[in-house]
């Protein structure tokens, strides 16, 4: 048989091209609509729509919507679905272990306020906040560590930044969620080294978790296809995770809960001033 050569005939053309742009961009502005409506809330008396917790939800679950569509923009679409799926099946299975018996975090019980759970005992919303603290954390890490990116240890240098990433964002969100919204709260414990009643374990099991997920994940996270020798640096996850740190900051300012407040500040201004600078490496 006389082989074909098919060297001339154009390979059919993706027709969801350019789609993950555009799902970004309206689950963009729909984050920052929420954003604002969510932070308008923290300084009002008066809450907008009461003691309602929609508000909440619904910003985690666009604040995912974007994050997936950004990483969809540079990475295929079935790997964005596995990463996706990974993060939320260890993070959903290891909060359920802590709830349930207290290992890693120390002990803790989910409240009501939290919201429906998927299953006993885990919230639903858990999983999608691990999926967003985590792929930003790892998008800061890639600014921060860029002018060292053709490095021999760059992916190890990446998981370990990343995970210290999660660890600054756990320790403004758990004065959120204990503190304030009373998500969760902590039981007694041994240690007298505690953060708003979380015990130093709980950030040591949050940084033994980001580094077990990315561990699995960081297969999927890399692309695979040909680029140019420098693509041009993502600025994308470190606005996020600005403006998720700021609402942080901003309800602990508004209920005078201020080491915390200062610690979420300060390291969202190091973390920006060092992702600014490898970012432009």
């Amino acid at each position: 048989m006389k082989r074909v050569e098919l060297k001339g005939i154009p390979l059919r053309a993706n027709r969801f091209a350019g789609w993950s742009s555009g799902f970004h961009r309206v689950f963009f502005g729909l984050f920052v609509i929420q954003y604002a409506l969510v932070c308008m809330r923290l300084w009002m008396s008066q809450p907008l729509f009461g003691s309602g917790r929609w508000p909440d939800g619904l910003l985690v679950v666009l604040a995912t919507g974007t994050t997936l569509a950004s990483c969809a923009r540079q990475l295929p679409g079935q790997n964005v679905m596995m990463v996706s799926i990974i993060i939320a099946f260890i993070a959903g299975a290891v909060e359920s272990i802590g709830a349930l018996s207290g290992i890693p975090f120390g002990p803790f019980s989910y409240t009501a306020n939290i919201g429906q759970e998927l299953f006993h005992p885990l919230p639903w919303a858990m999983p999608l906040v691990w999926i967003v603290v985590l792929l930003n954390a790892r998008g800061v890490g890639r600014l921060i560590l860029r002018p060292w990116r053709k490095g021999r240890n760059y992916g190890l240098w990446l998981i370990g930044v990343a995970s210290l990433l999660v660890v600054l964002l756990d320790l403004g969100l758990e004065p959120f969620a204990t503190s304030i919204k009373r998500y969760w709260l902590w039981g007694v414990s041994k240690t007298s080294l505690k953060w708003y009643s979380a015990p130093w374990v709980n950030f040591v099991g949050w940084a033994v978790t980001a580094l077990i997920i990315l561990a699995f994940t960081t297969p999927s996270l890399i692309n695979k296809a040909p680029s140019k020798p420098s693509p041009a640096a993502d600025w994308f996850p470190l606005v996020v995770w600005l403006m998720l740190n700021t609402l942080l900051a901003a309800a602990a300012l508004s209920n005078q809960l201020w080491p915390a407040a200062v610690v979420v500040i300060v390291g969202n201004v190091i973390v920006a001033a060092f992702a600014g600078w490898g970012g432009k490496g």
